[in-house]
């Protein structure tokens, strides 16, 4: 996916596509974990609206933390390994975003000043 070492830097245009895929990869991976507290929040706690269970996902996806306090066992067992699990989110996410850039700067050092 990336140039090698001797190969030159990608232009711009390519650079800033290649940042829209990763951010577009981003969103999708922040996006399923959002679905996936949303379908753990409403199979395990009884009377929860769709609309809260979303916010209350988003909360904790955002690192601010759940709106709505887990009341049966399940639920809170959930949001336990749930927060680590976005904890683990978050880091690979911002890796992705974070990569092109990192690329791009190590390979602009490592051109050659002869050319």
């Amino acid at each position: 996916m990336y140039e090698s070492r001797s190969a030159p830097l990608v232009s711009r245009r390519e650079f800033a596509w290649r940042m829209v895929l990763h951010i577009v990869w981003a969103t999708v991976f922040i996006a399923a974990s959002v679905l996936i507290g949303v379908l753990g929040h409403l199979m395990l706690e009884e009377g929860v609206h769709v609309y809260d269970a979303v916010l209350n996902s988003a909360l904790i996806v955002g690192g601010i933390g759940p709106y709505i306090m887990p009341q049966t066992y399940g639920g809170k067992v959930f949001f336990a390994i749930y927060g680590v699990y976005v904890s683990l989110v978050f880091v690979a996410t911002l890796g992705v975003v974070l990569a092109p850039i990192a690329h791009r700067v190590l390979h602009a050092f490592h051109l050659d000043d002869e050319n």
